[in-house]
């Protein structure tokens, strides 16, 4: 008869299991009444000869026997409950000493002792109910002893000692009737008040509250051994203790006054590794308790130390709890807590000293506002002080380890970025020249990149390139507080970029970074070199432009990093157009200059295209230049371009019927249409919008005819804008004179009915892209 189940256990069990048997046999009762039923009707079906139905055919009931029996039951303790809860409050000061002693005596015992015959007969349910309105009856009876006998006593002494009466009553009872299931969990509820009730009574302060929690926790932890059941209210009285030692070690004012909820706090560390060390599935028990272990030893330092070397002062008392990764010795949920409850200090003392170098980081775009102001360093309040780069340094130390014992590569992607923050910001302390602030993150930056570039490790490598990328981007904001400064430093940066494209070995995503980094710096130097040599902004457009020439020059020779040097190369030609454009004459200058470039590196096979963008940026640096001379009638200049373009085109068009039209007429068309609308739409006159008007129209015609795209869609574009030049003047004058919702109304309009119709706007659409598609 021995089981592996505690008898507790084996016997809910069993009373599940006939529970179950019952209800089966209630329904298979209730089956063979309504087929008896149905046979004794007439022209009944015949009776099944060795088959029972495994579900009732007959009608659905709402519910169960078993569990309308329960509901019966419960409504009829609840109102026996009531009705003993008025007779207390109510009608107990109409009767007399000894009809009160009488009707307590005989209720009280009545409900206690009709569960034992309710058993006898196999009324469990009914026992059930009675025996929790006599448990109800025994606190009433507390209350009313109090009430009458004992009015003078402390009501808080006095609420410990009848909890503790009514458990151990309760308890007795339940042992007795061991097949009732509300006694045993009821006792193990009422012992939770005795100790912290008696310890309110006495001295009403947390700290005493707080030890008789957690003894009171201790107690459960013993019974759940036993009785699984009692570790609820074990984890809620230990929590209870814990959180009043936090909260008294956080308000202490002194490290003499943290010393007694430290005490508390490692008292409840022991009891959680303790409950760990006797049950297997208690790993969380362990991890509170280690946690509460660093708060307490913390707590006693925490008075006297600056937020940050608090943080610290709890990082290194977390660090031992790491070594349980490896502690073989202990059992597995000790070593489980206590290794989790470590990390997780150790995040967070990490996320804590990450943010305090935030600041840090975010303060030097103060010198955005006054560059090369060559400031006296002084107290910076964003300095993170000594304690921010130690933690971050035995943060990253402790992934590290980590990462080895448990053999993961994520604890080193974090090590990564910790050490480089630690590193990063441990330069920027009080008291440090700029230069030397300036080349040790420096230092850091190119050691975070070398690692970028070589380390195998795809997640190390994504961490190391973003952690340099951000320090580069931080030191060079903080080189532009000095000439010197900036072109040592950029110009130290700008060639690490370039060393880092030209080594093989790393990756391609990692190689094109760099080249953009390089190009982004050669830029950024140029500029520098510009606004030394007192040349007015305009002017520094001309030195800039020697990035993207240098990268069409070089062209082929870049190898795999050709694309991304080209792309960050047109964006220094972007920034040359932009420096240029205060005034008519250099914008001129640099556009024509940008053309050159461009064709010169059209040139190569590969590259025809920029052809285009040279055409483009040659029409500008003409056009430019024609604005600035006051030139009102651009088809003086575009025509004779026009005509011969049309006729080489016409030409070529004979040779090759498969040539594109966009590269026939594209190029003359565009020569005289596009200045001309441009002129069109600042011309106040009708002249000219009428005569560019009707030759778009004609070009159109022709287009259509032809069936070419390019004078097609060019003159259509044309006389669409002519079209919306000639009709805005009336348009606005139209919109003013309507209410103001008439607007909004039409839209809406247009919008449902464009909806209404989206499937067949969609095909007209893929057709007419379709057709324009067939055209040459």
């Amino acid at each position: 008869m021995n089981t592996a189940l505690p008898p507790a256990e084996e016997l809910a069990l069993i009373d599940r299991e006939l529970a179950q048997l019952d209800a089966r046999r209630l329904y298979l009762l209730a089956r063979r009444d309504w087929l008896l039923r149905l046979l004794q009707q007439p022209g009944g079906a015949p009776a099944p000869v060795h088959r029972w139905p495994a579900v009732p055919t007959g009608p659905a009931k709402e519910a169960s026997a078993p569990s309308a029996q329960n509901v019966l039951l419960t409504l009829g303790a609840v109102l026996l409950a009531v009705a003993a809860l008025a007779f207390t409050l109510v009608s107990w000061g109409s009767m007399g000493i000894a009809g009160r002693s009488a009707v307590l005596v005989a209720v009280t015992a009545a409900a206690l002792g009709a569960p034992v015959l309710l058993l006898r007969r196999g009324l469990r349910s009914t026992a059930e109910s009675v025996a929790a309105v006599g448990l109800l009856l025994t606190v009433l009876d507390a209350y009313a002893l109090y009430a009458v006998g004992m009015p003078d006593l402390d009501g808080t002494g006095y609420a410990a000692g009848a909890a503790a009466v009514l458990a151990a009553v309760w308890a007795g009872y339940g042992s007795g009737l061991r097949k009732l299931r509300i006694p045993l969990p009821a006792a193990v509820l009422a012992a939770q008040f005795p100790l912290p009730l008696a310890a309110l009574a006495v001295q009403p302060d947390p700290m005493p509250l707080g030890w008789a929690l957690l003894a009171t926790a201790a107690l459960d932890a013993a019974l759940a051994l036993r009785v699984r059941a009692a570790a609820v209210p074990a984890a809620v009285t230990a929590s209870g203790a814990l959180l009043i030692g936090v909260a008294q070690s956080w308000s202490a004012g002194s490290a003499a006054a943290a010393v007694a909820p430290a005490a508390l706090l490692l008292a409840g560390a022991g009891l959680g590794v303790a409950a760990a060390w006797r049950e297997p599935r208690a790993s969380v028990a362990a991890l509170v308790g280690a946690l509460a272990a660093v708060a307490g030893l913390g707590g006693v330092a925490r008075p006297g130390l600056d937020p940050a070397w608090a943080v610290l002062v709890h990082l290194l008392l977390a660090l031992p709890l790491l070594a349980a990764v490896r502690g073989s010795a202990l059992p597995e949920a000790v070593r489980h807590g206590l290794a989790r409850a470590g990390a997780a200090v150790v995040a967070l003392a990490a996320v804590l000293a990450g943010a305090a170098v935030v600041p840090t980081l975010v303060a030097r775009l103060r010198v955005l506002g006054e560059v090369w102001a060559a400031t006296t360093p002084g107290p910076d309040p964003y300095a993170p002080g000594a304690a921010v780069p130690l933690a971050l340094l035995i943060s990253a130390g402790a992934a590290w380890w980590l990462s080895r014992a448990l053999s993961r590569p994520e604890p080193v992607v974090v090590a990564v970025v910790l050490g480089w923050a630690g590193l990063f910001a441990a330069p920027a302390l009080p008291g440090l020249p700029v230069a030397a602030v300036l080349a040790a993150q420096l230092a850091v930056t190119g050691a975070t990149g070398v690692l970028a570039l070589r380390s195998p490790a795809r997640g190390i490598r994504i961490a190391a390139a973003v952690c340099a990328l951000v320090g580069a981007a931080n030191v060079s904001l903080g080189a532009l507080d000095g000439r010197t400064a900036t072109f040592a430093v950029w110009g130290l940066l700008g060639a690490a970029c370039a060393a880092g494209a030209a080594y093989g070995p790393a990756p391609r995503p990692v190689r094109a970074a760099a080249a953009v980094g390089a190009v982004g710096y050669a830029t950024g130097v140029l500029v520098a070199v510009g606004a030394v040599a007192e040349l007015a902004v305009v002017w520094w457009a001309l030195p800039v432009l020697a990035v993207p020439a240098l990268a069409a020059a070089l062209g082929p020779r870049l190898g795999e990093v050709r694309l991304p040097v080209e792309v960050a190369a047109a964006g220094a030609g972007v920034v040359a157009l932009g420096l240029s454009a205060g005034r008519a004459g250099t914008l001129a200058l640099v556009l024509a200059l940008a053309g050159v470039v461009c064709a010169g590196a059209a040139v190569r096979p590969d590259r025809r295209m920029l052809g285009w963008a040279a055409g483009a940026l040659f029409a500008a640096a003409t056009w430019v230049r024609l604005a600035e001379a006051g030139v009102t009638a651009p088809e003086a200049y575009t025509l004779p371009v026009t005509v011969p373009a049309l006729v080489v085109g016409l030409l070529r068009r004979r040779r090759d019927p498969q040539a594109s039209s966009w590269t026939a007429y594209g190029p003359g068309l565009a020569a005289t249409l596009l200045p001309s609308l441009v002129a069109a739409w600042g011309d106040p006159g009708w002249l000219r919008p009428l005569l560019l008007g009707v030759a778009a129209l004609a070009v159109t015609l022709a287009g259509a005819q032809r069936r070419l795209q390019a004078p097609l869609l060019l003159g259509g574009a044309v006389l669409a804008a002519v079209a919306l030049h000639e009709l805005a003047p009336y348009v606005v004058q139209v919109a003013g004179a309507l209410p103001r919702w008439v607007p909004p109304a039409l839209a809406g309009l247009l919008l449902l009915a464009v909806g209404a119709t989206y499937e067949r706007r969609l095909r007209d659409a893929r057709r007419l892209r379709a057709a324009i598609g067939r055209l040459r």
